[in-house]
């Protein structure tokens, strides 16, 4: 199996995508044999370039035909939003997909696209998985991990903190509805308010690991406003304004808030907020009340010069390809990480 090698297709070159251009052109394991853009000015250039490394010898293309009719083993998908009947016809063509970009675990919100997706691998004899960092690692795989090592299980926390202006890309201030006004912010749908059905695909798969069944998931939403004007690159988060968000998601089990889901964005320091939230660096940290009680953090790490650069896209992006040989190599159907079981990165000690 050391040996082996799998064709690969990057279907899209966002900061996920170009971290898999990066990676399959330095992993042995992973041979890069196309890439599918969708800017017009991305076309016709090496995919190195697109991701800042040495020609690969693999130019881009928009051209969606040619890229079903290649002769891959996999297609790494990772758009933001899927598309089920793309997804449903590059598996029908014979390629395993591994995606970034959802359906993880099974719900009843992903049973239509679920069927269509199970119903596309048995036509072309080929596997189907999501993964990612959250959902996909940090929400579900780490807790039902940590889960483990203890005897008794009372509530599972698990809280994602981001600091949007050092790890983020800055237009997500805006996507984020950072700078809006209180009231309207709280009064109006957000990014991550409409990714409920998203992360709750993470506390069920826990749920179903545990062996309980959820009866259902709410959520809350609170907002921070700056305290003074917080400057960026590409404007101002003005005075009075969000500038830090609060949202929580949680699964109820038997009348009991089980298995809770905490994500905090911010622009600044808590000395800029009202409230003054302590939001720590960005990280991901699961916290268990049971017996022991236990909690394990994910974050960055800083290195020896003192720099640090927040990994999240690259967690993102080897939360999904580093699956991709087990996927590959799995009868056909849709596999989830449960289905997986514990997976064997290759090619990474090089």
């Amino acid at each position: 199996m050391s040996e082996k090698s799998y064709r690969i297709i990057q279907w899209m070159t966002g900061d996920v995508g170009q971290v898999g251009i990066r990676h399959f052109a330095d992993n042995p394991v992973f041979d890069l044999v196309g890439v599918l853009v969708h800017s017009k000015d991305k076309v016709g250039k090496d995919a190195g370039e697109i991701a800042g490394i040495a020609a690969t010898g693999v130019v881009a293309t928009d051209d969606i035909e040619a890229i079903v009719a290649m002769d891959a083993d996999c297609v790494f998908y990772t758009p933001i939003i899927m598309d089920v009947d793309t997804v449903c016809r590059l598996l029908r063509s014979g390629k395993n997909v591994v995606t970034t970009s959802g359906f993880f675990h099974p719900t009843e919100t992903f049973r239509e696209g679920g069927e269509q997706i199970r119903a596309a691998c048995s036509d072309g004899g080929t596997s189907f998985h999501a993964g990612g960092i959250h959902p996909g690692y940090a929400g579900d795989i780490l807790p039902l991990t940590l889960a483990r090592v203890m005897s008794k299980i009372e509530k599972i926390r698990v809280l994602e903190v981001v600091n949007v202006l050092t790890d983020a890309p800055l237009d997500h201030i805006d996507w984020l509805g950072f700078g809006k006004e209180k009231d309207k912010f709280l009064s109006e749908p957000t990014i991550l308010g409409l990714g409920t059905v998203f992360f709750a695909q993470s506390m069920y798969m826990v749920a179903d690991g545990l062996g309980v069944t959820i009866d259902n998931v709410t959520s809350a939403l609170e907002a921070a406003v700056a305290t003074e004007d917080i400057t960026h690159e590409l404007g101002v988060i003005p005075q009075g304004t969000v500038a830090a968000q609060r949202h929580e998601w949680t699964a109820w089990v038997d009348g009991t808030g089980l298995i809770v889901l905490e994500a905090l964005y911010t622009t600044t320091t808590p000395d800029k907020l009202d409230p003054p939230w302590s939001l720590g660096k960005t990280l991901y940290r699961i916290e268990i009340e049971g017996d022991p009680p236990t909690a394990l953090t994910l974050e960055g790490v800083e290195r020896a010069d003192g720099t640090m650069t927040h990994p999240g896209y690259d967690w993102t992006a080897m939360g999904a390809i580093n699956a991709i040989p087990d996927v590959c190599d799995a009868a056909p159907g849709w596999h989830t990480h449960l289905d997986l079981g514990l997976i064997q990165p290759r090619g990474l000690v090089r």
